[in-house]
């Protein structure tokens, strides 16, 4: 891992002490000296390529709300033209062509679930929502090649991890893909001349392409341009975090319940709590220092405390707060009220549904397991229904036990998980 230059800057020392600091650009002491002379402006990226941004998404997010907050100009860059080519970083296969109708659909609804994180508007340090389709998909292709594509080589094209790890698998990588990059950089540059912005930051993985936008600015006769990069994030244990065995921890509600967000919260391993609180809340760090410090069960306090102000960023006090009580209910009285929001089991063609569902189906349905074998797994660790113990995957629970005030049924497997799980009929 780089070395951390020792920063005088609000936002750099607070991004430091966060945990948020991977690398940056040189002359880091300009960058430095930029950020405690003038109100700088920031662009962080996000490719339109699903309905919901996920967890993985956070830490850039939280970066544009350490900016705000320090008194800076966040720009919330959404790649509808980027994702007309698709990002090969990280991927061993082509990305899907999507539609601009899906791509427009998808901007949409990714801003829904995120937009409240930032203060949008028109003051000096408001938030701004740009789409770099706006400029991409107006560019001519001879014109383009001849002004930007000029200052690129294709040899160091070829070194950028995106591009090199592609082909050292013998994985495809097509010309549309290849040419991301330059878009890209590209983008830098126009942001650059549109709003002064100085500053891209991304996560680790994007180094090549944040420093081919800062040499094409360099080639282009722009301001001294600036990248800060953040590390990729995962749990105590190795793995890549944000994801359960029911997928991917979505930030659309609609997609992953505020609840779940809590209880994935809840769930972390003891090893992140105290990195995890200060990545993604906005506690002060004294009150960080002493919860990390915690351990047995007064650990498991500061995991709720974790979850509530986690989730409080994304969803709102109120209903982090609303979250934390039904957990407790569940957890800590054994009570099960509507609140705990349902899963949904299908109950099969006609009249199959009134001979209910397979122990398995309903481990399945619940998010514990991603498959019938799986939930074999998981029964093993010890799994109830309505609060009696299933070891059969295939004994038929019926609809007709449902739980009289829920109108559902009650999934626990282990100590840490609950789920409702519902027919749907």
């Amino acid at each position: 891992m780089p070395v951390v230059p020792q920063f005088q800057s609000e936002f750099l020392r607070t991004f430091v002490a966060r945990g948020a600091f991977y690398a940056c650009s040189e002359p880091a002491a300009e960058l430095d000296a930029l950020f405690q002379k003038e109100r700088v402006t920031a662009y962080i990226g996000f490719d339109c390529t699903a309905k919901s941004m996920h967890i993985g998404n956070l830490v850039q997010l939280m970066t544009l709300r350490r900016l705000q907050q320090a008194g800076h100009k966040p720009i919330l860059l959404m790649g509808g033209g980027t994702t007309k080519a698709g990002d090969p970083s990280g991927k061993d296969e082509t990305r899907l062509i999507l539609t601009p109708e899906q791509i427009n659909a998808n901007k949409q609804s990714m801003l829904s679930g995120v937009k409240h994180l930032l203060k949008f508007g028109d003051g000096p340090s408001d938030a701004i929502m740009v789409d770099n389709a706006e400029w991409l998909d107006r560019l001519e292709y001879i014109p383009f090649l001849r002004e930007v594509g000029r200052h690129f080589s294709v040899n160091r094209m070829l070194t950028m991890d995106s591009v090199r790890l592609r082909l050292e698998r013998e994985q495809p990588l097509s010309f549309l893909e290849f040419n991301y990059s330059i878009m890209q950089a590209y983008d830098f540059v126009e942001l650059n001349k549109r709003y002064g912005c100085r500053l891209q930051s991304a996560g680790s993985d994007q180094w090549g392409n944040i420093i081919s936008g800062i040499e094409l600015g360099r080639r282009m006769a722009s301001p001294q341009l600036f990248g800060l990069t953040t590390p990729l994030i995962t749990t105590a244990s190795g793995a890549k975090m944000g994801k359960t065995a029911a997928g991917a921890v979505w930030l659309n509600q609609d997609m992953f319940s505020v609840y779940d967000y809590w209880q994935f919260w809840r769930n972390t391993e003891d090893g992140d709590v105290g990195r995890f609180l200060r990545l993604f809340t906005d506690m002060q760090l004294d009150e960080i220092i002493r919860l990390e410090k915690l351990q047995g069960a007064e650990l498991n306090e500061a995991k709720k405390i974790l979850a509530t102000e986690a989730t409080a960023v994304l969803h709102g006090r109120e209903a982090a707060e609303q979250a934390a009580e039904t957990a407790r209910k569940a957890f800590g009285e054994g009570v099960f009220t509507t609140d705990l929001p349902p899963k949904f089991i299908d109950t099969g063609p006609n009249d199959e549904w009134k001979l209910g569902r397979s122990t398995a189906s309903f481990i399945v349905a619940s998010g514990f397991a991603k498959s019938n074998s799986d939930a074999r797994n998981k029964m093993k660790e010890g799994v109830t229904i309505n609060g009696r113990s299933v070891t059969d995957p295939n004994e038929i629970v019926l609809w007709e036990s449902a739980d009289p005030e829920t109108g559902g049924f009650i999934v626990r497997h282990g100590r840490k998980n609950i789920a409702l799980v519902k027919p749907k009929k």
